[in-house]
């Protein structure tokens, strides 16, 4: 069954209608060639209800449906992951966005680190955060998510710094971290109703002083095993290990 996002006031309780716009009118119409009669799912990305609607009528320029039943969703995460993800270089923050969503988390930062090659002015930062914004949307229609995670503005490192000391749960893999230990015991006392930041480095890695700051800040390093993982390998590790822990 196919699933969109809608605005909640795209919901109508009192009638039991539900209105589709924008660009899945033509995505509806024209690729998936649906037709009236065909029941969807339709999710506001902000109370993770799913809504059971039948398509009633295709217009020009909306999709009118008929509200069937909400449904009580249960695909998110008992805790609010942020990944704060220091700038990869190409087009990899692409499969990052994406596979984070699918992932669980609740929302990714962008982080300017002192390593990272790629650096974004102003209007170039706005247009790959519109750009990451549409991939996260995809992406949680595609895993059926409650809600669509948020890509926000890109951050300095001292700032995301700032961001993340204040959630219940801190922690920066770092490669001169040993003590696999003390990550497990960390990871497993993890909770549902957390928040939990993951600060990921770029290529090369957070320079000394990066990881000195963090850890002033009450950011504790981690291991993610013997062996050194790519930047768009290592926050999925993580994310992938914190899904793991909540969700068993």
């Amino acid at each position: 069954m196919f699933q969109f996002f809608v605005e909640p006031t795209q919901i109508n309780l009192n009638d039991n209608t539900v209105i589709i716009t924008g660009s899945d009118v033509n995505h509806m119409k024209n690729v998936l060639r649906m037709t009236p009669g065909q029941e969807i799912a339709v999710k506001s990305g902000v109370d993770e209800k799913e809504y059971r609607c039948g398509i009633v009528a295709m217009e020009q320029e909306r999709i009118v449906c008929e509200l069937r039943f909400v449904k009580e969703a249960d695909v998110e995460l008992p805790a609010q992951v942020y990944l704060f993800q220091s700038l990869p270089k190409a087009d990899k923050m692409e499969l990052i966005v994406q596979k984070a969503v699918e992932l669980g988390v609740h929302q990714i930062i962008p982080v300017e680190a002192k390593r990272c090659v790629v650096k974004l002015d102003g209007k170039k930062a706005e247009a790959k955060a519109a750009r990451w914004q549409g991939i996260a949307q995809a992406a949680a229609k595609q895993s059926k998510r409650g809600r669509i995670p948020q890509v926000a503005a890109l951050h300095s490192f001292s700032r995301a710094v700032k961001m993340a000391s204040d959630m219940d749960v801190r922690i920066i893999p770092y490669e001169l971290a040993q003590d696999m230990a003390k990550t497990k015991a960390l990871f497993e006392a993890m909770k549902p109703g957390q928040r939990i930041a993951v600060l990921i480095g770029p290529e090369g890695g957070f320079a000394q002083e990066e990881i000195e700051e963090a850890v002033g800040a009450g950011i504790t390093p981690v291991t993610l095993g013997r062996r050194i993982l790519r930047t768009e390998t290592a926050g999925m590790t993580v994310l992938s290990w914190i899904m793991y822990q909540l969700e068993t």
